[in-house]
Formats: C-alpha cells, sequence, structure tokens
C-alpha cells in the first residue's frame, strides 16, 4: 500500500519529537507497537484481517452477483479504498459532498453520494466532473430536492445528466420516501427535470431492529421499483441500491438478480464497516451468524492504552477516552494486558463502564489485577466512529510489527 504525510511531533499516538520522517520511511522501519516510537493510547489496525474481510466481501459479492460500492466513510483512507476498488468494487459510496470530493481526489471513478444533496455548488462540481468521465448519483427523497438538484444545474459546466436514485425509507427511520406513491411523485419529477436521469432506487435498511423488519422493507424495496418500472420511469439498465454491514445477507436473498423484467438490473451493496468489523456492534450482528458457509469477518482494530491509576478496589484508570474510541454503539471491550515486563495475559475480569474525554473507567473484578503503568489491549464497537478519531495510524502483521501507515481524510 502507498503511504503518504509525515510523522512527527502532530501525530497523535506516535512518539516522535524530533524531525518529521515521511510515512513511508517510518513503515519500512519496521518498528515494533512496543518499542518507543508510539506512546498511549494508540489505534491500530491488523493487517491479516482487513487483508480477509476485504476478500471475503468481494467474494460474497462474486458470488451472489451483487456489484459492491463500499461506503468510504468508514475509513476514509486512500490506502484501504484503493484495496477494495483492486478487489472488485464498483464504486465507492459517501456520505457528504466533502467526502465525495475527497474520494474524486483519490481517483474513484464512481461515487455514490447516500444522502439528498442540496448544496448547489457541490452538484456544479459534480456536472464538471461528470463532463470528464466522472460517473456520480445521489440520492433524492423530495420533489424539493429535484428542484435543487435542478435549478442548480442549469448555470453548471457542460451538458451531461447527473444520475439520481430516488429512496424509499420507513417510518421512523432515516430519510426516504414513506410511502410508494410519494416515491413515484419524486421519481417522476426527476424524469422530468433537464440535467437529471433516474438511474433507480435506493434503501438503507440497516436501521430495522429484526430481520423479519428489514426482510418485509427490502420486499419493499423489490415491489417499488417494480412499480417505477410499470410506470416507464426507470431506464433500460437499472440500478438498486442497498445494504449496511448488518443485513448483507439478506440484500443478496431479496435484490440480488435479474428481477425485473425488460430492465438490466445491478444491485449495489454499500456495506463499509466489514472491513474493520468490531469486537461489539457487528460481532453480534454478523450476517454470516446465519450463514457462515458463505464466510467470516475478523475484528482488525486495537486500541492500547496504559493504566495510569488504581485508586481504589475493583476499579482502575485507563489513558483512552471519548477522543480516541467509539462509544455511540457500546463500550470498548478489553482483550489482552501488557505487564511492565512484557507479559501479555488475557483480560478476564476487566469491563470497561464508562470513559470520559481522556480516561477509560474499568471494572477490574477477577483474577488478573493491574498495576498502574500496564497496558490493556481493547477491541471496539462500531468502526465507523473509530477511524476518525486518528489521522495516522499503523497497521500491524500477527507480531505487531509495523508494516504500513494509513492516512485518513474526514
Amino acid at each position: 500500500m502507498n503511504v503518504e504525510g509525515q510523522i512527527d511531533w502532530r501525530t497523535k499516538g506516535f512518539w516522535w519529537p524530533g524531525p518529521a520522517v515521511d510515512a513511508a520511511d517510518f513503515a519500512a522501519a519496521g518498528h515494533h507497537l512496543f518499542s518507543a516510537a508510539f506512546t498511549w493510547p494508540i489505534l491500530v489496525v491488523r493487517r491479516t484481517a482487513i487483508e480477509r474481510n476485504i476478500r471475503t466481501l468481494a467474494d460474497f459479492c462474486a458470488r451472489h452477483g451483487l456489484a459492491f460500492a463500499p461506503h468510504g466513510k468508514t475509513t476514509m483512507a486512500p490506502s484501504l479504498i484503493a484495496a477494495q476498488l483492486a478487489a472488485g468494487a464498483w464504486g465507492v459510496t459517501v456520505a457528504t459532498a466533502s467526502q465525495a470530493l475527497a474520494v474524486r481526489a483519490m481517483g474513484v471513478p464512481r461515487v455514490v453520494l447516500a444522502n439528498q444533496l442540496l448544496d448547489p455548488t457541490p452538484l456544479r462540481w459534480a456536472a464538471g466532473e461528470t463532463e470528464h468521465g466522472f460517473d456520480f448519483l445521489f440520492q433524492v427523497d423530495s420533489t424539493s430536492g429535484v428542484s435543487v438538484a435542478a435549478d442548480a444545474l442549469r448555470t453548471a459546466p457542460g451538458d451531461r445528466p447527473l444520475r439520481v436514485l430516488v429512496e424509499l425509507g420507513y417510518p421512523g427511520g432515516r430519510t426516504g420516501c414513506r410511502t410508494l406513491a410519494e416515491l413515484a411523485d419524486v421519481a417522476a419529477a426527476v424524469h422530468a427535470a433537464p440535467r437529471l436521469d433516474l438511474a433507480g432506487v435506493a434503501a438503507y435498511e440497516g436501521g430495522l431492529p429484526e430481520r423479519a423488519h428489514v426482510a418485509a422493507f427490502l420486499d419493499r424495496v423489490r415491489e417499488a421499483t417494480r412499480d417505477l418500472a410499470e410506470r416507464g420511469l426507470l431506464p433500460a439498465e437499472a440500478v438498486v441500491a442497498a445494504g449496511g454491514s448488518a443485513y448483507f445477507d439478506l440484500v443478496a436473498e431479496r435484490l440480488a438478480g435479474q428481477w425485473l423484467p425488460g430492465h438490466r438490473l445491478t444491485t449495489v451493496l454499500r456495506s463499509g464497516a466489514y472491513v474493520a468489523h468490531d469486537d461489539g456492534f457487528y460481532r453480534l450482528r454478523s450476517p454470516f451468524r446465519h450463514v457462515p458457509d458463505q464466510g467470516f469477518l475478523e475484528a482488525a482494530i486495537e486500541v492500547w492504552a496504559q493504566v495510569l491509576s488504581t485508586p481504589e478496589d475493583g476499579l482502575a484508570v485507563v489513558g483512552m477516552g471519548k477522543r480516541d474510541v467509539p462509544y455511540d454503539e457500546g463500550l470498548p471491550e478489553a482483550a489482552w494486558v501488557r505487564r511492565t515486563d512484557g507479559t501479555l495475559v488475557p483480560a478476564h475480569g476487566l469491563r470497561v463502564t464508562r470513559v470520559n474525554d481522556h480516561h477509560g473507567f474499568l471494572a477490574t473484578a477477577g483474577t488478573a489485577p493491574v498495576r498502574p503503568g500496564d497496558l490493556i489491549g481493547f477491541g471496539i464497537s462500531h468502526p465507523c466512529t473509530a477511524f476518525d478519531k486518528w489521522r495516522a495510524i499503523p497497521v500491524v502483521d500477527d507480531d505487531r510489527v509495523v508494516t504500513d501507515v494509513l492516512q485518513t481524510y474526514f
């Protein structure tokens, strides 16, 4: 993988008080994680797990006839996005206009913006890039959104249209039309608008609580797509886009294949968190728990933090907090204790109970008490809010020797 940037005093988790060094040279030096080149806390990713996860979902999509546009918001790391494209990804999904600009600068040829785009400046930028071969798709869920886009493009360079996906949602969910009739109205508005081409239908099922609800919603997406086709609104080459990292097996089951008469259908999966997986939220929700013969994902992220204090019985305080680890979908889970003499033992009986800005509170009931100076290795829950806290992330091999440095751009 290519690395870029420099390591110096500004680089969180690295201990480099002297002159700056290129990240590529740093990676080539083969520093060990527990060497003097790092301080605590530090987030690292394990190379073998990342590589395995990328291969696993690429193989899953190929096996089920799915196009894959992994969600770039998870890592915003050029080298990982390049690896996903090299593994056969159809494109890259993003959540914001600034992320679209970033991945376009990384050389990504096709981007799906999985939101309604209402800012005229990025819309006109996308139109200009489309003139140079960029394939850009964005979502709408209202006729107002269609009007904003159409108005912005009246003064945009060139004449090539932007491709639009109409989004179907569900009550209480995130974005998306709530009824099929509303979706049809929005689709008709796109179809009639200059400089906009209706490409297909988008949906996001990840916020639903149970698999039965997800299956029913995906069936509704299928029904909506057929309805738009029967109304003559969809092109001959139509797109249906769905899928997070919790239910992609159901997306394959319900939406893959050529089920739209008179149209060639591309079903796009947009999973993102899979690339790093986790030891919490997605470990419990991985689709491979339901289809184990289809593969497995492995948690790739470790966070190492130092025990700062053991001020009372049953409590240890570590130097790891909200600025370092995710806490929105569960707290980190202690996995290893590294004693000050280098001994590594399982972290039995250690449980994170809460985190402040820079401190984590651990209940220490168990047979492996910790002491100030010990290091604790944690798994995290929800990788999508982990990478954004670190601008440079060491990639380590199975012996925890650094082989690369990821740069992130959030």
